[in-house]
């Protein structure tokens, strides 16, 4: 067996993602949902409880300071509600406004619609070797964050915890995902749900 093109899995992997949520992002469009938009009303959608806005920011790999920014445009369109946190006033929590209530089965529906278009004709021992392959290494590349996070200065450990984006693996079903809704390349997950 030839021996694999190491160089080429990265962006290969990278391109799919991106290719995945644009094609996502094309039907949910017409809804009035940006990709961010749809990215994060999904995340509280399956999230196993409220989310905080710090947990929202991890969730996407993005820092707060610019999810305060999406959350307060999403929040001028009643797609969400801040409150605070009933034990820590400082914290905010982020809720589904009736309005994104309403349009999370439509965008389930698109996304379902669309995994469905790209995977139906992969046979399913290669979906599952493929979920297997970067099951592996998500985990991988996470152990190493928690031992290098072990080895820092605890003043960085905290900075890190309140930006940092590692994504957490957990199977329901057949399925492994990263917390909080779709993953980069646009298919569903429910929490536990990763």
């Amino acid at each position: 067996m030839p021996e694999p093109d190491y160089e080429t899995f990265g962006p290969l992997l990278h391109g799919t993602a991106r290719a995945w949520r644009l094609k996502l992002d094309e039907r949910l469009k017409p809804m009035g949902l940006s990709q961010a938009k749809w990215r994060t009303l999904l995340h509280l959608s399956l999230a196993p409880g409220t989310l905080t806005q710090t947990e929202i920011a991890a969730r996407l790999g993005i820092e707060e300071p610019s999810l305060v920014t999406l959350l307060h445009r999403l929040e001028s369109e009643r797609w969400v509600a801040r409150r605070s946190s009933p034990h820590d006033r400082r914290c905010k929590m982020v809720y589904l406004g009736r309005r994104a209530q309403r349009v999370i089965a439509q965008i389930n529906a698109a996304a379902d619609e669309l995994r469905h278009e790209l995977l139906s004709d992969i046979p399913a021992s290669e979906l599952h070797t493929c979920i297997k392959v970067l099951a592996h290494i998500c985990g991988k590349a996470e152990k190493h964050d928690k031992l290098r996070r072990n080895e820092m200065p605890r003043v960085y450990q905290v900075a890190t915890a309140r930006t940092g984006s590692g994504i957490r693996l957990q199977r329901k079903g057949r399925s492994a995902a990263p917390p909080g809704g779709l993953n980069e390349a646009g298919a569903r997950y429910e929490p536990n749900y990763s």
